[in-house]
């Protein structure tokens, strides 16, 4: 495929993927919805005029809109239609926005240009601990490597419920967190600034289809309407508030502090080319989880540290999304198996992706295995765990075999000081 916008041969965005996101272009009042193609955004608030398929004839309201969320909210059917129009309209055969010169003036703004917003308004989040290699790592940690994996994380997919008003846009500071900790075990806790704080190597998966009512299911077969696309996500962690606060009840305040979201969202027909074999389970999952196809994804996933001490950044992790034991499809049976219903722009986080190796793990507590073996940066410093100023850089990409490139772009976030607490 060939566009009329030239762009480099490693970009992460050519006209095979297409993802869709918020941006704002000098009022941040006006913000729009954009895909990314090369090193611009074509404005489909400017050209929602050429969506005159079928389908969206009528529907090309959703593309004035602020937000994903109407989007979202139609069918797959739509969604397909709309990124079959952006792909032609871009194409070097077509003339349509290529001639219009004025049109191409108002319609491409250059990303370097323009500010990235939250795709969606995210009703609700779902964080799940879906990779069974991170799994197993934190229960060899914390219990022992007979029992690793408790008796019920192979038969369904682990979640909690997550805080989505502090789901934050990549770029967006996080500041070190105050908690309750407990540095001797046994003794008392000790209130102070977190000291473990960590990333979590996640993927996001954006819910779509129209909302559904209180007491409806899902099956992990019909799940795939439902699902609009995917973007990077870290899920920063207080490992020591968490260590002290999740039982009996699990993560709250380690988790609420802050969650970095990419701006791009990759849609499913853009990934489709990188499906690849879901992981083996075994026991067989219940009849309600189960699908036939495969629908886990061959993502590259990296993260990169860089601190204040320089901007040399260190890649300490590179993993894969195709290490979740549970798929996409199955979080979204589970989510909704009670009769939970859902929402378009609702979030459904896949926990830490770790692969098989050290060097594939999606935490700092996974990588420094619980600070006892420091990480050594190309500066020359060490990490058991991030530092304030230290700065962590997720990227996401599938590579075809002749090389073509579906990226995510980043997911980026500084860690701040802790402010201090005053009591009143």
């Amino acid at each position: 495929m060939k566009s009329f916008i030239e762009y480099a041969s490693n970009t992460d965005f050519p006209l095979e993927n297409l993802p869709y996101g918020v941006f704002s272009s000098g009022s941040v009042d006006q913000k729009h919805i954009g895909v990314a193609i090369g090193e611009w955004i074509l404005d489909l608030n400017v050209i929602s005029h050429l969506f005159n398929g079928e389908l969206l004839k009528h529907k090309q309201f959703v593309f004035k809109e602020q937000t994903l969320n109407a989007f979202m909210g139609l069918t797959k059917a739509h969604w397909s239609e709309a990124r079959a129009t952006i792909q032609n309209l871009l194409h070097a055969s077509n003339e349509t926005l290529q001639n219009d010169l004025q049109l191409r003036e108002r319609a491409f703004v250059k990303q370097s240009e323009a500010c990235m917003h939250l795709p969606a308004d995210i009703g609700d989040y779902t964080d799940f601990y879906s990779s069974i290699h991170h799994a197993t790592n934190v229960g060899i940690m914390f219990r022992s490597k007979e029992n690793a994996l408790m008796p019920n994380w192979k038969y369904i997919p682990v979640g909690y419920h997550g805080r989505a008003s502090s789901i934050v846009i990549s770029g967006t500071p996080i500041t070190r967190p105050y908690g309750q900790t407990q540095p001797v075990e046994g003794a008392a806790p000790h209130f102070g600034p977190c000291r473990l704080m960590d990333f979590e190597l996640e993927m996001a998966c954006f819910v779509g289809g129209a909302p559904t009512k209180v007491g409806d299911r899902i099956t992990a077969k019909q799940a795939e309407d439902r699902i609009f696309g995917f973007a990077l996500l870290n899920d920063w962690s207080a490992r020591d508030i968490q260590k002290w606060e999740y039982v009996p009840l699990g993560p709250f305040t380690a988790k609420n502090l802050g969650t970095s979201l990419s701006p791009w969202v990759v849609t499913v027909d853009a990934l489709r080319p990188y499906i690849v074999e879901n992981y083996p389970q075994d026991p067989a999952p219940f009849p309600y989880l189960k699908h036939e196809d495969n629908f886990n994804f061959d993502i590259k996933l990296e993260v990169d540290l860089i601190t204040e001490k320089s901007p040399l950044a260190t890649t300490i992790s590179r993993s894969n999304y195709r290490f979740l034991y549970w798929t996409v499809k199955q979080q979204l049976a589970q989510q909704t198996v009670t009769g939970c219903n859902l929402r378009p722009g609702d979030i459904l986080g896949s926990g830490t992706i770790s692969g098989d190796t050290s060097d594939s793990y999606g935490s700092m507590l996974e990588l420094s295995w619980k600070g006892t073996k420091p990480l050594r940066l190309k500066t020359g410093e060490e990490r058991k765990f991030l530092q304030d100023g230290d700065t962590v850089v997720l990227r996401g990409y599938c590579v075809s075999a002749n090389g073509a490139r579906i990226g995510f772009g980043t997911c980026a976030g500084k860690l701040l000081p802790a402010i201090p607490f005053i009591e009143i």
